[in-house]
């Protein structure tokens, strides 16, 4: 095969650099890796290599314009090994983790360039350089210094061991649990134990039974999370049960896709890498350089609202089972809820499914509310190919007309794709690579049979909001050093935008714009969105609960030392969970530890807290939304502008100041979830 074949050897000359997925085969992925390792080093060497003393033009310039193979690359494959997974991809991400984390040491530890970059750092205020160039000398410092830069050569040959070891277990820890969810799928002979489904949820489970040669039955894919959402409606009890039995299994059950040693070992490692970086714990080394800086300020706050929310869903609780007649189980919750949603606040979430047609809430509310806010227009672009033919691609333009990026959304969940939502991108844009934006939206909705609507529950609703403000923030950021580009910041910041954005959802000219039955072509009556706000705060001590239940499993288990020995993963659960008063059986953890994927193989690990850590921000934006006019160009502007558009350039805290005027408060968060009574 010649080289120049080869597609990611050279940037994309489609529209915004799109990568060119009608040509890139399997074959490409390995020799493209091998050659992007060997040109960064090569390109580091030269850095480390000349005599002159270093300046920022001589190192950190041609540090930011490094790896462009590498990039092209890896950011294609790991979004189809999560988004379109194969065996090739399984087998190669194996192999590729570990080489991946050494070549990272390699540039990380290296003691010429960390010199060069400490050298710069001492001299940063006297060398006339702007804000963005100053605080990218000033990342790169303390990132390195983190990393292990000025450890001794024993020591970093023990922290790569440590790094390519980790590397390898939490590929490893991600693969179990794809598989383990699709064999966990749950398989019904009948369409009357699902009773209580509608005929959108019904033909998605029938086609996931098709999918897999049962015709005739129905298979109830397994969601990320403890909870499905199917459980709300599902009126036979056993029925429930088995999903919830399905769900709670996963990473648990002996044989090759067992996860709980993967735990113990990813646990025991992390400890072990922060005593050799200086850190008493995981949680230290990590929250060091968020906005947190420790971990006792994460676990005040999530001390603080722990027992109110228990107390709150011990009192739902007893009015569930006063509904129910029975205790009230882990598989139960969701059905009585909505029962007692219904009951008291006459909001029946399976009768509003009608109402959230795909397609309608995409561009009438989720584009519609960009649009209205900060002037962004979206045309999809049926001839640019996507990585996969459900993956669909969107031109967005800004006001003007300017170019601005593509938006790729990936809806449909599939037996090949990993569990949950999320955002990534696969070109960042930087000024001084003259690159443009491509980000991709990936959503996990059943797929109904051909010519059926796609009918989103409330959930998936609120879900394609929420990932869409990723997006945003990856769309908006306007930066110079690819090292800031998009969503770059700090990890318990990250889902500060993107919560932000699930505000319009319900906002009155969102709503009415996209809320509109598929059949009858009504819009949603205005008193069931009145009703919907009535019941915000309703079930907030089971949701409240559930979430801080996960955080506090993520910082129970990233607080050990190395010195600590843990064998038992349940019972270290169950203990943690006690300990703060939320082990209710009937609110498990929204994720258990063997298939808890944002702790131990997506990055969250001792950063799970931040979803509520970025709430403080969300709920205190909120409020000066609503103070200041709503859904207003001029507010949109200002947040795109002073928060969205900075990207990762600046100190994510002062760029919440430069936009609010002040520091965030917590008492809003308090007020939306009802633990400020």
């Amino acid at each position: 095969m010649a080289e120049t074949s080869n597609p990611f050897f050279a940037p994309s000359t489609l529209p915004y650099q799109l990568p060119p997925f009608a040509e890139i085969r399997d074959e490409h992925y390995r020799p493209a890796f091998e050659r992007g390792f060997e040109e960064q080093l090569a390109e580091i060497a030269a850095i480390t290599a000349t005599t002159d003393a270093p300046t920022f033009e001589n190192t950190m310039l041609p540090l930011e314009r490094s790896g462009g193979t590498l990039m092209r690359v890896a950011e294609v494959f790991f979004n189809k090994s999560s988004s379109d997974s194969t065996d090739f991809t399984n087998a190669l991400e194996e192999e590729i983790a570990p080489r991946l984390s050494a070549h990272q040491d390699a540039i990380r530890l290296d003691p010429e360039l960390y010199a060069r970059i400490a050298a710069l750092y001492e001299q940063r205020h006297d060398l006339g350089l702007d804000a963005e160039s100053r605080y990218l000398i000033e990342r790169y410092y303390t990132e390195f210094t983190l990393a292990g830069a000025g450890l001794d050569d024993a020591e970093k040959a023990r922290l790569r061991e440590y790094n390519q070891r980790l590397s390898t277990l939490t590929t490893r820890f991600e693969k179990n649990l794809l598989a383990d969810t699709n064999d966990l799928a749950v398989v019904f002979d009948t369409a009357e134990e699902l009773d209580g489904l509608g005929e959108g949820e019904l033909s998605a489970a029938a086609e996931a039974a098709k999918e897999r040669g049962l015709d005739g039955k129905y298979v109830v894919t397994l969601v990320l999370p403890t909870g499905h959402p199917w459980l709300a409606n599902l009126t036979v009890r056993a029925s429930r049960e088995r999903i919830m039995a399905a769900s709670r299994a996963r990473g648990i059950r002996d044989g090759e896709n067992d996860n709980r040693e993967l735990v113990l070992e990813i646990s025991r490692l992390r400890a072990e890498r922060a005593r050799l970086l200086g850190f008493d714990t995981h949680a230290a080394f990590v929250t060091t350089d968020e906005t947190a800086r420790n971990p006792q300020a994460v676990a005040d706050m999530l001390g603080r609202l722990a027992p109110p929310a228990a107390r709150n869903a011990r009192a739902e609780q007893a009015e569930l089972e006063k509904l129910a007649g029975d205790t009230v189980e882990s598989w139960d919750w969701a059905y009585f809820t909505d029962k007692e949603r219904q009951a008291t606040y006459d909001v029946d979430f399976a009768a509003m499914r009608p109402y959230f047609e795909a397609e309608r809430v995409l561009r009438d509310g989720v584009f519609y509310a960009a649009t209205r806010l900060y002037g962004i227009t979206f045309e999809e672009r049926p001839d640019l190919v996507a990585y996969h033919p459900d993956a669909r691609v969107f031109e967005v333009r800004n006001e003007d007309g300017s170019e601005l990026g593509l938006y790729i959304l990936d809806l449909y969940t599939r037996d090949s794709k990993r569990g949950g939502a999320w955002m990534n991108p696969l070109i960042s844009q930087s000024e001084l690579l003259g690159t443009p934006t491509v980000v991709v939206n990936n959503l996990n909705v059943p797929k109904p049979a051909a010519g059926e609507p796609t009918l989103l529950t409330y959930d998936e609703t609120n879900t394609l909001f929420h990932e869409f403000g990723h997006a945003l923030h990856g769309l908006f950021a306007r930066v110079t050093y690819p090292k800031f580009a998009g969503t770059n910041v700090f990890r318990d910041f990250v889902e500060f935008p993107s919560q932000v954005n699930e505000m319009w959802m319900l906002w009155p000219e969102i709503v009415e714009n996209y809320a509109v039955h598929h059949v009858t072509g009504e819009r949603m009556p205005q008193e069931l969105i009145d009703r919907l706000h009535a019941s915000e705060a309703f079930n907030e001590g089971f949701a409240t609960s559930e979430y801080l239940a996960a955080a506090l499993l993520d910082q129970a288990w990233h607080s050990i030392t190395a010195d600590d020995t843990v064998t038992d993963v349940a019972a270290f659960e169950a203990q943690a969970l006690a300990s703060v008063g939320l082990d209710n059986p009937a609110v498990p953890p929204r994720y258990a530890s063997t298939y808890f994927a944002h702790t131990f193989s997506g990055g969250y690990d001792a950063g799970y807290y931040s979803y509520i850590w970025s709430e403080v921000l969300d709920a205190d934006t909120v409020e000066w939304f609503k103070e200041n006019g709503g859904l207003k160009r001029e507010n949109g502007d200002r947040f795109r502008q002073r928060l969205l558009g900075v990207g990762g350039s600046k100190d994510p805290l002062e760029a919440y100041r430069d936009f609010r005027g002040r520091d965030a408060v917590i008492d809003p968060l308090l007020k939306r979830r009802g633990l400020d009574g």
